[in-house]
């Protein structure tokens, strides 16, 4: 076994891996870039090396500098995460040249499956179900255009080297063809430095599942069942789970059968996955290889009991694997949410900044579920807009779906992250979603759902009584404790009063408390709306997380101080609320209210990032539906549009600026 190894990578995957080494006893090597000096990766690591300045293509995909790392510090294997180098052939024969082990497959593996359009050649040779398409490099928007007329609308563009959604586009018609392409190239060159694209027939109302397998040097190859990857937006996965709600067990095996065989034809040697298009019949289309550890292999460790990382060292290390196919057991149920730094309700766009309170749910195991985090941030840590947005990977597993549902929405309820937007309320309300609940998924799901994008959930009669209930209780505990401040002669409120009025948004709920003393930890019974209800907490003022049952009902809630009330997140609901006596919640009644600023002849920058072009001048006439400008963020090109037709009056942002978000690009005429 090895005495140490070097991890080439950074954020969550990279402290994944130094989890299981240091479980092994094998000392481990960070590297980092200018902008990751401070990270947890570099602070949990054994030893670190630095190999470069923020960029990626200028530090992380260095296969130079990684090497030289390695003979710096001694590493006898480089464990590649995903990502990065993780499925470059050139970058593993170069550590192999210099007698350094890859944790990973062998290059011949790489090469036949980590690229696209060979990969799906070899799988049409070893008679592996492809979706149609056209494997060949495309020339020009003019090729592309014809390849497209040939196949049918709709169709999938994708970089041949591509992976986490970039590089690809779903095109419908000619004139997003040539857009499509247009893009696909430029972030396939700007992410993976290669701008091959390929096209191939887009299946409606697709599933996307993947089967994950092991295999070792010695021809030993098994399938660890199969995960559900079809909540996803903009190609990008957002929610996984293991195993699928959707696949019957003779399903299950003709796949993991099927992912076998490739592995074998290809002399598979480490974990690996093999992706598949499933249609409403369950006819299943190899899609590709991913020829390394998946971001979502969590639940599928959570549902074997299988270390994936740990079992990727061994194989490198020439042992053999552990089990065999019929040891293989899928125990209960596991779901991922992946905890990005985006605004959900500005259409998912990227945000920076830095994590001003970062409060995990407590992971470990309980009665009836398991609470697992996967991150590389903590609190204080900045979110840079040079690498992928994903802050933390939350998983729960239970004995059946449902329950594991119920814990990951508990779960979300108690993650507390300020600082910067994140897609928890998104997380938070899918988890309610029927159809999610139901399990009738596809990868159109999220653009089905919410086709205008995602808004602010609006309470429903019962949900306002409880939030209802929430706010009072924390006003209350507030001022019975400073009732009790030292020094004070005399009560400031006087005694309890029985009413109050909780104001909810714009709604106003009348109160009436059945007792008038404040106990602590609280427990009160409240009349809201007609009903009784009983609210006990053990909240204390300045508890980032509310945690109670109200009416038998156990309820965990997220409370955040705003100017004279409170904020209250809970199940994707963000409700402002402010307890009054009722006078005084006649008098705010009175008050007007302040109206947001007209932005309508502004072109305001999403999201911090890069401004790549400039697509109008001074003066052009625009129509609805042409593109303004194009800024990059976070890796992933943003293409600004015209809503209606109008004049650009004044250019205030140039390409290669830096801008904030909010920051104008434009004025209109």
């Amino acid at each position: 076994m090895f005495k140490k190894i070097l991890i080439a990578n950074r954020g969550e995957i990279a402290c994944r891996v130094i989890k299981s080494a240091r479980r092994m006893g094998i000392l481990t090597v960070a590297v980092y870039s200018d902008a990751d000096r401070d990270a947890l990766h570099v602070e949990m690591a054994d030893e670190s090396v630095h190999i470069g300045a923020a960029p990626a293509a200028e530090s992380y995909l260095v296969a130079d500098k990684i090497i030289a790392a390695c003979k710096q510090t001694g590493a006898e294997a480089v464990h590649p995460g995903y990502g990065f180098l993780s499925e470059r052939a050139s970058f593993c024969a170069a550590l192999e040249k210099e007698g350094i082990v890859f944790i990973g497959p062998k290059p011949k593996a790489i090469e036949a499956m980590g690229d696209k359009i060979e990969s799906k050649k070899f799988a049409n040779a070893a008679k592996v179900s492809t979706v149609p398409g056209h494997l060949g490099i495309i020339d020009d928007a003019d090729h592309a255009e014809k390849i497209a007329a040939e196949i049918g609308y709709p169709v999938m563009i994708k970089a041949s080297a591509g992976g986490g959604g970039k590089g690809m586009r779903i095109a419908w018609s000619k004139d997003e063809v040539r857009d499509g392409f247009d893009r696909a190239r430029s972030e396939a060159k700007s992410s993976f430095g290669d701008d091959r694209v390929f096209i191939e027939k887009f299946v409606v109302d697709p599933r996307h599942i993947e089967i994950q397998v092991l295999a070792d040097a010695h021809g030993n190859v098994v399938y660890l069942g199969e995960r559900e990857c079809s909540i996803q937006r903009r190609n990008q996965k957002v929610v996984e789970e293991a195993p699928s709600p959707f696949l019957d067990e003779a399903t299950r095996k003709a796949m993991g059968e099927q992912s076998v065989a490739l592995a074998k034809a290809v002399d598979y040697q480490s974990a690996g996955t093999v992706e598949f298009i499933v249609d409403r019949d369950r006819n299943f289309y190899f899609l590709e290889m991913n020829t390394r550890l998946q971001v979502e292999h969590p639940v599928t460790e959570l549902v074997t009991g299988i270390d994936l990382v740990e079992q990727m060292i061994r194989v490198a290390a020439g042992e053999k694997l552990p089990c065999a196919q019929e040891d293989i057991k899928l125990n209960g149920w596991a779901i991922e949410s992946r905890l990005y730094a985006e605004d959900p309700y500005r259409n998912f766009l990227p945000s920076i900044g830095r994590l001003t309170r970062y409060r995990p749910p407590r992971e470990g195991k309980t009665d009836k579920s398991v609470v697992r985090n996967d991150t590389g941030v903590f609190e204080g840590a900045e979110i840079s807009m040079y690498y992928d947005p994903m802050i933390a990977k939350l998983c729960t597993w239970a004995p059946t779906r449902l329950q594991a549902i119920e814990a990951m929405g508990e779960a979300l309820d108690g993650f507390v992250v300020d600082g910067i937007e994140h897609n928890m309320p998104f997380l938070s309300a899918l988890m309610k979603h029927p159809r999610w609940r139901e399990g009738r998924l596809s990868t159109g799901f999220i653009a089905e759902e919410y086709p205008h994008g995602f808004a602010p959930v609006t309470p429903d009669e019962d949900q306002t009584a409880l939030l209802t209930a929430v706010a009072l209780s924390c006003s209350l505990i507030e001022a019975n404790r400073r009732e009790r401040y030292g020094d004070r002669l005399r009560s400031a409120a006087g005694p309890l009063r029985e009413s109050w009025v909780v104001r909810l948004g714009a709604d106003y709920l009348p109160v009436a408390l059945l007792e008038v003393v404040v106990t602590i930890p609280f427990e009160m019974d409240m009349q809201i709306g007609g009903k009784t209800l009983t609210v006990s907490t053990d909240w204390r003022p300045g508890d980032a997380v509310w945690v109670g049952h109200i009416g038998g009902s156990k309820l965990t809630a997220q409370i955040r101080s705003v100017l004279n009330g409170l904020r209250i997140d809970w199940q994707g609901l963000s409700v402002r609320a402010k307890v009054f006596t009722p006078r005084q919640a006649e008098l705010d009644k009175l008050m007007p209210v302040k109206l947001p600023p007209d932005t309508s002849k502004l072109l305001l920058c999403p999201m911090p990032g890069l401004v790549v072009a400039v697509a109008v001048i001074e003066g052009q006439e625009v129509k609805a539906g042409e593109t303004l400008a194009i800024v990059e963020a976070m890796k992933m090109e943003n293409v600004l549009r015209a809503e209606r037709d109008l004049v650009v009056g004044k250019i205030n942002a140039k390409p290669g600026e830096s801008l904030a978000v909010d920051a104008v690009i434009m004025e209109f005429a």
